[in-house]
């Protein structure tokens, strides 16, 4: 788990037309966090990055459904506005990016949140990370950085929780955990300003709850209570795992600001020296150097036999792997040992495991093995069978010729499953920018298909009107809860169905169409989809094979359509 966000957030970004706007998102995105829409008021049905513009967040909401957050890369003066607009359109998590946004402003974007049950974090954050998950904002700066140096937990494993009060030590803090061999649950910027909404003592009670968290990091400042109040909290049981801090601004004076509008000693109040007093005298680890911090944390951790820490060869590795991870007497595939999955999962499970590191549940695993099955052969026309065959027939090996299938497995052949989620998702994207139905975007598609005379991938096949996968898969898809309605890929597809039929040209989706609309309405990534299609394949390609060194003579010349059906196996 993580607090905050985690891989399902589902993210809005106000002023995304912006430059800010446009080059976070981009990290957001290329991180792997769901932003499924922005924001910016005039500029509904733009295109940044592939997401769809809104004028506002209602807009947005009521054309994509629930929204979990907002992240706003928006001037100060425009804050209070735009955070009222999502927080009024239902979204829970708003993220206060801009700094120096008026006391009176944050004021009252605190009272609308309070009123709605949405939380803030910020004003003045860089946002909120859960490696390996999500990134809210810009913490790590790009996602090639923030994959680098934070750490996720392992399947079932813990971290350490961090909570900052400076946005250049939060990926300071969760850089340098990483290079002790630290893994990070999440990292929280709370914010330099003095009206906040999530502050450390809050981030501390989340995470408290989290089971993937095992100790909580703090990079505290003078200015302020709340390290006080965090202490209040370990003092009063509500806070019992492991706190480790350090408290910047150590040589500061009264009414000397550090560094943040909130980082400020008045009279004996925020002093550092309260500060540390305050943790140690709960049993927190206060460290006096922030180089000491992550030596701290591997002490503490150790001391409890965490499942936090990283191993040697993992600290001390020059590139890591997400995939599998071998160990003396033990495999494990994403997080899950191997001989544990063995007769408990089936082969598409498996195969849904390591491409998304995600275990699916029994019914989109009963799909998964339904989408393998349905393209593990199509007779011996197909380029790929040829292929095969044609260089077994030389006399070369199995997996040369079985390669030699696969080889011809590429855009034209096998591509229209990827080449079809992409259409269904550009069809998607466009309904929602443009504030239009399905049917209406289809009914412009089809005509222009037509007056091109153009093809859409996925659509019409050369054997089958009524392709009998076809209808299986969408009814393994509806026992799995997915729809036909809405905003899906299979909406899109059925849309472009009626809309053929409407002008007397029935084009059903076939059985790549039908894979690509499934497997993107899933949340995978279309860049694998001719992948599964070759995973699926390889059994066929192998039967080919033999099939054709076993019972053909060697060098012949293969007919790839005058050939039948015999069902006799072997020479």
């Amino acid at each position: 788990m993580s607090i905050l966000v985690d891989e399902r957030t589902t993210v809005l970004v106000h002023g995304i037309t912006g430059r800010e706007g446009q080059a976070r998102t981009r990290l957001m995105l290329d991180y792997g966090t769901r932003v499924i829409g922005g924001v910016t008021p005039g500029k509904g049905g733009q295109s940044v990055l592939g997401v769809p513009v809104f004028g506002s967040a209602k807009d947005a909401v009521s054309t994509l459904g629930q929204v979990d957050a907002s992240v706003l890369f928006v001037p100060a003066a425009g804050v209070r506005e735009a955070a009222i607009d999502a927080i009024d359109a239902g979204v829970r998590l708003v993220v206060l990016v801009a700094d120096r946004v008026p006391v009176w402003d944050a004021m009252a974007i605190m009272k609308a949140a309070k009123a709605r049950g949405a939380t803030v974090l910020g004003p003045n954050t860089l946002g909120v990370a859960s490696p390996g998950k999500a990134v809210l904002g810009m913490i790590g700066g790009r996602a090639e950085s923030a994959r680098e140096w934070f750490k996720p937990p392992l399947e079932g494993g813990t971290g350490a929780g961090v909570i900052s009060r400076s946005g250049g030590m939060a990926s300071s803090t969760g850089y340098y955990l990483g290079q002790a061999g630290v893994r990070i649950s999440t990292i929280v910027h709370v914010g330099g300003d003095t009206v906040l909404g999530v502050r450390i003592p809050d981030a501390a009670l989340r995470f408290q709850e989290d089971p993937a968290t095992d100790a909580i990091v703090v990079f505290g400042e003078i200015g302020g209570s709340q390290e006080e109040e965090l202490a209040d909290l370990v003092r009063s049981g509500r806070v019992t795992k492991p706190v480790i801090a350090y408290i910047g601004g150590k040589a500061a004076r009264a009414g000397t600001r550090f560094s943040h509008a909130g980082a400020i000693i008045e009279g004996n109040r925020g002093t550092h020296a309260g500060k540390v007093a305050a943790l140690e005298s709960v049993g927190a680890r206060v460290v006096t150097a922030f180089g000491e911090l992550p030596t701290a944390v591997v002490e503490v951790l150790r001391a409890r036999s965490s499942k936090s820490l990283m191993d040697d060869a993992e600290r001390n590795a020059v590139w890591t792997s997400a995939v599998t991870r071998i160990r003396p007497n033990e495999v494990a595939v994403r997080g899950h040992d191997v001989a544990s999955l063995m007769g408990k999962v089936g082969f598409g499970a498996a195969v849904y495991l390591i491409l998304t590191g995600r275990l699916p549940d029994e019914r989109v695993a009963r799909l998964m093995d339904a989408i393998l099955v349905a393209s593990i052969d199509h007779g011996c026309t197909p380029p790929s069978t040829l292929a095969a065959r044609t260089v077994a027939s030389t006399g070369a090996t199995l997996s040369a010729s079985v390669a030699a299938g696969i080889m011809s497995i590429n855009r034209h052949h096998g591509g229209a499953i990827e080449d079809c989620a992409l259409y269904l998702r550009g069809l998607l994207s466009r309904s929602a920018s443009q504030r239009r139905s399905l049917d209406e975007i289809a009914t412009d598609e089809v005509s222009r298909v037509k007056s091109e005379g153009a093809r859409i991938s996925g659509f019409g096949h050369r054997v089958h009107s009524k392709d009998p996968r076809t209808v299986r898969l969408f009814e393994l898809a509806k026992e799995a809860g997915m729809v036909d309605v809405g905003a899906t890929a299979i909406a899109a597809a059925r849309a472009v169905e009626r809309a053929f039929a409407a002008i007397g040209r029935p084009l059903p989706i076939n059985v790549d169409g039908a894979i690509g609309a499934i497997l993107s309405d899933l949340g995978m990534d279309p860049a694998v989809f001719n992948g599964i299609f070759m995973i699926a394949r390889t059994p066929g390609l192998v039967a080919h094979v033999v099939e054709e060194r076993t019972r053909e003579k060697p060098m012949r010349r293969i007919d790839p359509v005058r050939h039948a059906y015999d069902g006799r196996i072997g020479s």
